[in-house]
């Protein structure tokens, strides 16, 4: 007589449910290696088969039907006491601003909108084929002092990043008797899809552009008005 460890019945029925299943029925029972009958058949050995393939197909079905978690994000925002979006002016707010659009002007950037208290512009970058950055700077010119002639620059600057798709689209040609028939011709498209945004953190980036605000209130008609 044959004998089979239980063991190794066990690894059977996980690798090979699918054979063990087609198994003739077989009543010659099996024994341990101590020669004591185990009285487990080859219909008991099928069952086995059929609940571990069972088992399988239910831990594929949740694999493929598992959602991915969430990514979480913490606060992406440390207050501090470090001023780098502010600076203080020795001039009123509306010639703050206004020395702030003309150093946004020395640079190339377009103006949407200036006033006495308020100053937006942006300007357009491509540092390759495929890709394009677009910035946009808002000044905003407040009062710190009880005669208005101290005042504070805010500046928030935000940087958008789109990149080119590309689309095919089939034509189609409508025939009268027939209808709508689709061809084999393609005719592309390409738009630019805004991947990203994020404010501008660079002290540096807010240091030059201040540097840049001051030397025009100095060294312009705004120092005398």
């Amino acid at each position: 007589m044959q004998i089979i460890e239980w063991r190794e019945l066990r690894g059977l029925v996980r690798v090979y449910p699918d054979l063990l299943r087609n198994l003739p029925l077989n009543s010659t029972p099996v024994s341990t290696p101590m020669g004591l009958p185990v009285a487990l058949q080859w219909t008991r050995m099928r069952r086995h088969a059929r609940q571990a393939a069972g088992v399988a197909a239910l831990l594929v079905l949740a694999g493929c039907n598992s959602v991915p978690p969430v990514q979480q994000y913490g606060p992406q925002e440390n207050f501090g006491s470090v001023a780098t979006y502010s600076r203080l002016f020795d001039a009123t707010p509306a010639h703050t601003c206004e020395a702030a659009r003309r150093a946004l002007l020395s640079q190339g950037y377009l103006i949407n909108s200036a006033s006495a208290e308020q100053v937006e512009g942006k300007k357009n970058f491509q540092p390759d084929a495929e890709s394009h950055l677009q910035i946009l700077i808002r000044v905003v010119c407040v009062p710190d002092a009880a005669d208005g002639q101290i005042s504070l620059g805010f500046v928030t600057a935000v940087q958008d990043r789109y990149t080119l798709k590309k689309a095919n689209n089939s034509a189609s040609l409508g025939v009268g008797a027939i209808g709508s028939v689709s061809l084999p011709f393609m005719a592309g498209s390409e738009a630019m899809v805004k991947i990203g945004s994020e404010t501008i953190a660079a002290g540096r980036f807010y240091d030059s552009f201040f540097d840049l605000v001051r030397r025009y209130l100095s060294a312009s008609d705004l120092a005398v008005e």
